[in-house]
């Protein structure tokens, strides 16, 4: 068997091992499990579409929030206080 032969046959025989591993559903298989975190999402979603809250929401103000939008592109925005939650030092 010559070098080009046997690299020929090898080739074919790649080629061929590809092919042997079909996509299930093109041969008619359907997984069963197929969409399940879509179908979970959905359902997440749409379990309860009018929901009742012990507590009612607090309520709104268009103004407040405009005014919170004006400071933030005039760059008034209060900073706020840099709090840490470990000690710096503290060795393990």
């Amino acid at each position: 068997m010559t070098t080009r032969s046997a690299i020929s046959a090898l080739a074919l025989s790649l080629a061929c091992a590809g092919c042997s591993v079909a996509d299930m559903e093109l041969a008619g298989y359907q997984d069963p499990g197929f969409g399940e975190a879509n179908r979970a999402t959905y359902a997440a979603m749409v379990v309860n579409p009018d929901p009742k809250y012990d507590t009612p929401m607090p309520a709104t103000s268009a103004q407040h929030a405009a005014q919170a939008i004006e400071r933030y592109r005039t760059d008034a925005v209060k900073k706020p206080e840099r709090i840490t939650t470990t000690e710096a030092g503290s060795g393990n």
